[in-house]
């Protein structure tokens, strides 16, 4: 905005001071070409909106003026002090099979205090894959971070320039899993039923029309608590704006499963994407330089890196880091919940100890691939029947450093690999406090 008259240097520190507290929209990186809404941006409510502008300019101020501004901006300032002190942001970092969606749940059943948000991210993947031909990681990363930024604000405009199609007047039925959110199914959030539009991801408690993202944003905005679940970030260290951020008290938790599981898993829910795993589980040597190993290589390589920098406890990530092994959860899912609500410093609810017990002695009937009910300590173990030693040998090369500092013990023979009586599982402790 340009100035065009002169103003006293007191007014123009505690404007610029105001439009900062104000101004809730990450700034995105000059090298990302991105979407923009047509939509005017949701606005936050703040005594920027009640500047008296007149044809674009500012008039004169008086020392009454002054006066009134100056007690205006300690309001706001007590104001922003109130409805940020408490408050908590988790955000839950995992990879695809981890058991990301079971663990997500924890915090998706927290109650009426929490506003929990499950793979926004998977928008800004999809876009920037199908604009680039790939993900390019450092555009990527930047995108993710200010996308998160900007949704543990409550404020969904960045978002929605990811959505296709873009929403109109910030109404959209494309939402990624919005049914896996209970905070975009319940009542604020329930727009009418609109017979004929069809939506891919409704929701499934009640019937709600096309999700309104401004009613969204609202609801967000009365919460106490917010939770993003995602497995798509690759590296801790790309989030260290979100910790200094001084609007923003982040936890972050991140999971981890042995990757031999994880493997295993994908092949079963992934089949088209891993056929080259089947057919080297099936028969043939696996060529170490090939390209899907490589891959598998990496994606262990960055768990770890994160994981080291989180252990590493460095100043931006002091009492903000917390890691999980998946291992633990399904073994003793109650325990590693109260320890994960303790980290957060959020109640550990009756509502979320009851869908523990509820979801973690599930029948075989309800555990499908995708399904947040299992019989927990039973998905441990099943892995190891699965997959083929020489895959779990290949996993153990290329992932040998991330087994051990996660506490895996690799296995050394086909009758290893399926005695039951051999834990894999390292007793580990791993200091986050």
């Amino acid at each position: 905005m340009r100035i065009k008259y002169t103003l006293s240097i007191v007014f123009f520190v505690a404007l610029v001071i105001i439009e900062k507290e104000s101004n809730i929209i990450s700034r995105v990186s000059d090298k990302l070409t991105l979407k923009q809404t047509p939509q005017t941006p949701l606005q936050p409510s703040g005594i920027s909106q009640t500047l008296p502008k007149h044809n674009g300019s500012f008039p004169s101020f008086g020392k009454m003026d002054f006066m009134l501004m100056k007690r205006r901006l300690e309001k706001y300032s007590e104001h922003q002090e109130v409805t940020t002190k408490g408050r908590k942001h988790i955000l839950l970092l995992a990879t695809t099979r981890t058991g990301s969606s079971f663990v997500g749940e924890f915090f998706n059943q927290q109650g009426d205090n929490m506003f929990y948000l499950f793979e926004p991210l998977w928008h800004v993947e999809k876009m920037l894959t199908l604009e680039t031909g790939g993900t390019n990681a450092t555009a990527a990363a930047k995108a993710y971070r200010d996308v998160l930024q900007q949704l543990f604000l409550c404020d969904f405009t960045l978002l929605e320039s990811f959505i296709e199609p873009l929403p109109v007047d910030h109404i959209t039925t494309a939402l990624f899993r919005r049914e896996s959110s209970s905070s975009l199914c319940e009542d604020s959030v329930c727009s009418p039923f609109i017979k004929g539009v069809f939506e891919r991801y409704h929701c499934r408690t009640r019937r709600c029309g096309p999700l309104n993202l401004t009613m969204a944003s609202e609801s967000c905005l009365q919460k106490e608590h917010r939770a993003i679940k995602s497995v798509r970030v690759r590296q801790l260290e790309t989030l260290r704006p979100l910790a200094e951020d001084p609007r923003l008290d982040v936890k972050f938790i991140q999971l981890v499963r042995d990757p031999r599981a994880v493997l295993a898993s994908r092949m079963v829910a992934f089949a088209a994407k891993y056929k080259n795993w089947k057919e080297w589980a099936m028969g043939g040597d696996v060529p170490i330089d090939d390209d899907e190993v490589r891959k598998l290589k990496g994606n262990c390589d960055n768990i770890r890196m994160s994981a080291q920098v989180g252990l590493r406890q460095p100043p931006w990530l002091r009492r903000r880091y917390m890691l999980v092994r998946y291992e633990d959860i399904a073994r003793f899912p109650m325990r590693k919940a109260t320890e994960m609500y303790k980290f957060t410093g959020i109640p550990f609810t009756a509502q979320v100890k009851s869908w523990i017990l509820k979801n973690t002695q599930a029948s075989k009937e309800t555990s499908g691939v995708y399904s947040t009910q299992k019989n927990s300590s039973e998905q441990v173990e099943k892995w190891r029947f699965s997959l083929p030693f020489k895959i779990a040998q290949v996993v153990q090369r290329a992932c040998g450093p991330t087994l051990k500092l996660f506490g895996y013990k690799s296995v050394s023979s086909e009758e290893m690999l399926t005695d039951k009586s051999v834990s894999l599982i390292e007793d580990k402790v791993f200091n986050f406090l």
